[in-house]
């Protein structure tokens, strides 16, 4: 296959996972569908969601790479050695922010999301699945321990689905960029196509 051609596949391939970031990230600042935490973000949000994984890493890092090896693909433009060459340099880039999406949407579902519960004597603000991580695969795969949160409602399930949803769409931003790194390396080597009367 054309490496130039593969490379505007891969750039391509990288819209709708940077968009999937951005959406799920946006929309875990509003949890419960509440725009009122945003005030009390330091007790009321769940610190990984401040740390902007989707945004940033899923989302900025992800798309000034995709841009540019989407460039690189087409005919004419940045299709040459050089181009592909940069493009190696954009997809570590793309590397960096689906490992920091990743890292982060992964620590966001173990840690488990800032809500209102019961500590046993009175209700507080807190994460109540992080103080026991020995329970944290209790806490994902046990319905009923959802309920430990009482403000915002549903605020379990809306994590865990969001943080998902980053975490798969920044996996795969990561291998595709990882691929484009191994693809630029063939393209700068052996040039954008194999066959020389292909000029993309």
């Amino acid at each position: 296959m054309c490496t130039g051609k593969c490379a505007k596949f891969i750039g391509v391939s990288l819209y709708p996972l940077v968009v999937i970031n951005i959406v799920c990230n946006v929309l875990l600042l509003f949890p419960g569908w509440s725009v009122e935490h945003i005030k009390n973000a330091d007790t009321e949000m769940t610190p990984e969601v401040l740390y902007l994984g989707g945004l940033i890493g899923g989302g900025l890092l992800i798309l000034i790479p995709a841009i540019h090896i989407q460039a690189t693909g087409k005919e004419g433009c940045c299709a040459n050695r050089c181009g592909m060459f940069l493009s190696i340099l954009f997809a570590a880039i793309g590397v960096a922010g689906g490992v920091y999406g990743f890292a982060v949407s992964f620590l966001g579902m173990v840690h488990g999301p800032a809500c209102q519960y019961n500590n046993g004597t009175a209700l507080e603000w807190g994460s109540p699945f992080k103080t026991d991580l020995k329970n944290v695969s209790t806490y994902l795969f046990n319905k009923d321990l959802w309920s430990t949160c009482k403000v915002p409602e549903g605020v379990v399930e809306f994590n865990i689905i969001l943080f998902s949803m980053m975490l798969a769409s920044s996996g795969l931003a990561f291998i595709l960029c990882t691929v484009q790194m191994l693809n630029g390396l063939f393209g700068c080597l052996c040039g954008t196509c194999r066959s020389k009367g292909e000029n993309y």
